[in-house]
């Protein structure tokens, strides 16, 4: 095979799990050769919420990445209206503000990051890969020593390495469209629930260039619901959002997440199924999955690394979610939930962090949730 089609690390798949882990893996060896692979060409939009938590912004950040050019042309979004299935609503403006960045202008701004950081992107769509004794040969073109799949939902990687299938009940669908910002408020991020279809709700969170992406999302029970009915339901919880044009994707939620890592073939982001089964959330697993298998594809064991790693700094909140993801199949829990954050801003804090970020449960949101559940108001803050 010719010299310039052997790699140190393929990456199937250039969005934001795919262009972190490039990244992160010229991070620890800038001589390393990273080759991302991606069947678009850029820019090219992503359904997608659109939604930049700030904790997504620090990984990019460590790695080299100025987010300030990379949320360019939005505007930070200050505060979140969460309104629960029985109506009960919690708003209050987030301890660090997130980003609504269009993945058509976000996946773009990250892949020419990683190209400027010395990855080669090519426009090609795999279909194979093959163990041999030295790595992993890909489509019978490209010889790499580790393969990342970082390739979505529908990741050919995680098919063709033998990884599980999601589990039934772990997969959720949504529909998301554009329009213009009004007639909601520009800095506030709105998720309203609904006890019909539940776990369901629909979202509007503001670019900050007068337009907002709206959509609506759902779990999928025994086969995926149709697009009248998405579509029907998004415009039930938001009566006032116009007519839009909608495009739908699958939501491979965390409980189904396959095995990451199998010798030199990883899996990150929606490939490897880690999205937050509450919030729909993804891009925070996607660059911290991707930078954790870039840094340890440099490594004499990627796939033990790289579980290691993702143990360390996700295990314990996805073991949370996970739990949570079944607790809340009773719509009275998120109810309570979302009458302690109205009442208490540190449980409000932490309910952010749980859905945005690598937040766990603690005793206190539990005792906030009792408080609220027995009518009490909230503690005092501590002098």
């Amino acid at each position: 095979m010719a010299a310039r089609d052997r790699w140190d690390l393929v990456v199937v798949g250039a969005g934001p799990a795919g262009s972190t882990a490039a990244l992160a893996a010229l991070r620890a060896d800038p001589d390393a050769r990273v080759l991302l692979l991606d069947a678009a060409e850029f820019p090219r939009d992503k359904v997608c919420g659109d939604g930049v938590a700030p904790h997504a912004l620090d990984v990019l950040g460590g790695l080299g990445v100025d987010v300030g050019a990379l949320t360019a042309g939005t505007a930070p979004v200050l505060g979140l209206r969460l309104t629960a299935p029985s109506g009960v609503t919690a708003a209050r403006g987030f301890a660090r503000p997130t980003s609504v960045v269009p993945r058509a202008l976000l996946d773009a701004r990250l892949v020419a990051a990683a190209q400027e950081a010395g990855a080669r992107l090519r426009r090609h769509r795999v279909r194979s890969l093959v163990a041999v004794a030295d790595g992993v040969e890909v489509d019978g073109r490209f010889h790499a020593r580790t393969v990342i799949g970082a390739d979505g939902a529908e990741s050919v990687v995680r098919r063709r390495s033998g990884a599980r299938t999601a589990r039934p009940g772990t997969t959720a669908i949504a529909l998301r469209g554009y329009t213009s910002a009004d007639p909601w408020p520009e800095q506030e991020q709105r998720l309203v629930m609904a006890t019909a279809h539940w776990p369901a709700y629909a979202w509007v969170f503001p670019v900050g260039d007068g337009t907002a992406n709206v959509g609506y999302g759902e779990l999928i029970r025994t086969g995926p619901p149709t697009r009248a009915h998405l579509t029907e339901c998004l415009h039930a919880l938001l009566p006032g959002c116009p007519p839009l044009a909608l495009r739908g994707h699958r939501l491979p939620l965390s409980p189904g997440r396959p095995g990451v890592g199998r010798g030199r073939v990883l899996l990150a982001g929606d490939a490897a199924s880690l999205i937050n089964p509450l919030t729909g959330e993804g891009i925070y697993y996607a660059v911290l999955s991707g930078a954790l298998a870039g840094a340890a594809a440099t490594t004499a064991d990627p796939a033990g690394h790289y579980r290691l790693s993702l143990r360390r700094l996700l295990g314990r909140h996805l073991r949370h979610t996970d739990a949570l993801a079944l607790l809340t199949r009773a719509p009275a829990l998120v109810d309570l939930a979302t009458a302690a954050a109205r009442d208490d801003r540190h449980a409000f804090d932490e309910l952010v962090e749980i859905g945005l970020g690598a937040g766990t449960i603690s005793p206190g949101l539990v005792m906030a949730m009792l408080r609220a559940a027995a009518g009490r108001p909230p503690r005092s803050p501590r002098r």
